[in-house]
């Protein structure tokens, strides 16, 4: 069968355009977000790592290592010794990132990032706990905030210093959990206990205390009120007396008083329908009733 010219033609050209963007491809190289690309050369290092983004030309030749160079976290827990010879497991996490300058560096003497993490890092951060809990006297010290504060202050600097020159930097170590041995947990529970005990007896103490000054308070004002009322009966019943006196020596100085008050008197009765009829010795200084005649009305 034979094939036309023009389509004979046509398999030529695609092939040929296939060949072209395989030997274009090769002269680039594409770097994701966040990563360093490493390129080695028979074997060799370049000492130029490679930012994200497009690189044209490079090498067909290189082999490529990528480097995560954004954010990250490492997990660890260690057994840490305290000064009283007890162990306690600390949780904590490193937050760190890998160097980008330094990736072909890294690559050379250590290998890739995890290996990096794994022969620097962790070691070091377990060297440093170590050495940080032989600071401190007890395990239960551990739950104070300014242990922890310390701790965490000394593994950060460690940690930066010794990490730094080897192409990982550390932003922050925090640490998520503590756990001490199960005597000494419910050693410190019992404690606390005894505490809140003692606080529920403060506050009882304190709140009948407050019961009993609010009931002197209370007795006081009633004794000021009785007081003060005896005070006034007292100025009442002077005044009273003193009134009395003072009518007794009118009366005694004028005898007409009384005879004035009779007729007052005898002026009211006079007014009432059931008064009784009275007779009175008008030539007396003093008019007194002489008799009473009984039930006897007066009719008109």
């Amino acid at each position: 069968m034979t094939i036309p010219v023009g389509q004979r033609n046509f398999v030529v050209f695609g092939v040929g355009a296939v060949f072209v963007l395989f030997l274009v491809s090769q002269f680039v190289k594409t770097i994701p977000p966040g990563h360093v690309g490493v390129a080695t050369l028979f074997g060799s290092v370049v000492e130029q790592g490679y930012t994200q983004g497009l690189h044209i030309p490079v090498n067909p030749l290189y082999r490529w290592t990528l480097f995560d160079a954004r954010q990250k976290t490492q997990d660890e827990t260690a057994r840490v010794p305290t000064q009283d010879q007890l162990q306690t497991d600390i949780d904590v996490s490193v937050q760190y990132r890998i160097d980008g300058s330094m990736a072909p560096e890294i690559l050379e003497e250590t290998g890739t990032a995890a290996a990096a993490v794994r022969v620097h890092l962790i070691p070091k951060l377990r060297s440093l706990l170590r050495e940080q809990g032989k600071t401190i006297k007890r395990a239960e010290d551990f739950f104070k905030e300014e242990t922890q504060i310390t701790l965490q202050t000394g593994l950060t600097d460690g940690l930066r210093d010794y990490l730094a020159p080897k192409g990982i930097i550390v932003s922050a170590v925090l640490i998520r959990d503590i756990t001490l041995p199960p005597f000494i947990v419910q050693a410190i529970e019992q404690k606390k206990e005894r505490e809140q005990a003692v606080e529920r007896e403060k506050a009882e103490l304190e709140r009948v205390r407050t019961e009993l000054q609010q009931q002197v308070a209370h007795a006081e004002a009633q004794n000021e009120a009785s007081i003060q009322e005896a005070e006034r009966m007292r100025t009442l019943a002077d005044a009273r007396a003193y009134e009395i006196r003072q009518i007794n020596a009118a009366i005694a100085n004028n005898p007409a008083y009384i005879q004035l008050q009779s007729l007052e008197a005898l002026k009211a009765i006079s007014k009432d329908p059931a008064s009784k009829l009275y007779f009175l010795d008008g030539s007396s200084p003093r008019p007194l009733p002489l008799m009473h005649l009984g039930d006897l009305q007066l009719q008109r």
